[in-house]
């Protein structure tokens, strides 16, 4: 399935990530979901590579609870089971790990911003758009990507480098997220346009999930 085809109705906004004000979030991609997230290793890496070419900030973000009787809330309702902090499913796929510049944020909500130092992080370094890519596209990158809207963050959301367990799920939030919160873009395209600003130096990206 062509999923920007799909949602080409909705996704009719258009704009560029400006690499100064741009960071890039890399949502858990965990050991926990390397299944699902094994068709689109390839995408995030070029996306990663893209954004470390322009010195852009990089964040990784694992999910992970220390004590589920504290920290799980209604994810260990909802689910019955969670990610244990510091286990092997909590560990950062090995095809994507962060660089001697990169910074891992640990959370325990679908949301990057809930009850962590993202929002101030960013405002620090003056940040004002967010790419984002991993998994699960309809719950830690969806809620992730609406909170950052709310937070008037502009969003540029990586159609072909997030990922969930089917492809109608993966749609629905295509279309929300581009109907009312985000500009959904391919990994060739964020690739392009951050080629497009000149580094003075070649880069080279492409699809490659």
């Amino acid at each position: 399935m062509d999923c920007f085809k799909e949602i080409s109705h909705y996704n009719i906004r258009e704009a560029k990530p400006r690499p100064a004000k741009c960071a890039l979030l890399v949502i858990d991609m965990q050991q926990y979901f390397q299944s699902i997230a094994s068709p689109i290793i390839g995408n995030v890496i070029s996306i990663i590579e893209a954004c470390r070419s322009r010195n852009m900030r990089i964040i990784f973000t694992r999910h992970g609870h220390s004590d589920i009787s504290k920290d799980g809330g209604m994810l260990y309702q909802w689910w019955g089971d969670c990610i244990e902090y510091g286990s092997k499913d909590w560990e950062l796929i090995k095809a994507i790990q962060p660089g001697d510049y990169d910074a891992v944020l640990d959370k325990n909500r679908y949301n990057a911003f809930h009850g962590t130092t993202l929002d101030e992080s960013l405002r620090s370094i003056k940040i004002e758009e967010l790419i984002i890519t991993g998994a699960l596209t309809n719950c830690c990158c969806e809620t992730t990507a609406r909170d950052a809207f709310v937070r008037d963050y502009r969003v540029f959301f990586a159609g072909d480098a997030t990922a969930t367990v089917n492809e109608e799920l993966h749609l629905a939030s295509l279309k929300n997220l581009a109907f009312g919160f985000a500009h959904i873009l391919s990994t060739d395209q964020i690739c392009d346009y951050l080629k497009e600003q000149g580094t003075g130096s070649e880069m080279v990206c492409s699809s490659r999930a």
